[in-house]
């Protein structure tokens, strides 16, 4: 690491501005508690304690913003989060608010799930640090599963090899410069990716994978609360 790196600041956008209609719930599924304690105070005191991170960003819906406010933030005294700033109609507009609302251009930005709880403080340094390095990167874990490619009447078309197959997870971080470029060319092209670290792809730049963990779900039905919980008590 460089002088320059030790000067950038890291800024973590979380998103918590889905709906949750797979949770069947009348209640955001950030909201929903585990053991107590709402999923999304729980991923936030993860970046919270985190040494490495200077700034958090929480992005969540319009009419969420006051209850986040008091309900997480003072309720929780998070100290790191600067602004919660309104979502969008998809969760990559909601990441480019968010991205908007930065004003260090020079920042190293984290982006990730605020129904990713159980993500850890290793997974967040090693994420800042390959973003530093890389310029792009995203966590992820290697696929324990045989992937099929299949036409559109289902009949399997390929098998590729499992080794170099990844599930991707969040946080994914990048330098601010790049991420925004990304986004903004993903506006002018009217283009929805899948994750964040597809847009940086689509600029011809490289993308980073780095090892993760296969405690680091992402709570979006029923059944992931109950695992939640499980999780929670082996830890």
């Amino acid at each position: 690491m460089n002088s320059s790196d030790i000067s950038k600041k890291v800024t973590a956008i979380i998103t918590a501005a889905g709906k949750g209609t797979r949770m069947n719930s009348s209640i955001n599924k950030q909201y929903l508690e585990i053991a107590g304690i709402p999923v999304l105070a729980r991923t936030i005191s993860v970046f919270e304690s985190c040494s490495e991170v200077d700034n958090i960003i929480l992005v969540v819906n319009e009419e969420d913003i006051n209850f986040c406010k008091h309900e997480i933030v003072k309720k929780f005294n998070f100290t790191k989060v600067i602004s919660l700033v309104s979502g969008g109609a998809e969760r990559q507009n909601s990441v480019y608010k968010g991205l908007c609302s930065i004003r260090d251009e020079k920042a190293i930005v984290l982006i990730h799930d605020g129904a990713r709880p159980f993500v850890s403080n290793k997974n967040i340094v090693d994420c800042i640090a390959a973003a530093k390095e890389f310029g792009a990167c995203g966590v992820g874990v290697r696929s324990k599963d045989t992937i099929k490619i299949s036409d559109n009447n289902g009949f399997v078309q390929s098998t590729p090899d499992r080794s170099s197959l990844w599930s991707i997870q969040t946080p994914q971080g990048f330098m601010y410069e790049v991420i925004k470029t990304a986004h903004d060319k993903a506006v002018q092209n009217d283009y929805i990716g899948t994750d964040d670290m597809v847009l940086v792809e689509k600029l011809g730049l490289p993308v980073k994978i780095v090892e993760g963990s296969y405690q680091n779900i992402k709570i979006t039905t029923p059944e992931d609360l109950i695992m939640g919980e499980s999780l929670l008590s082996s830890l």
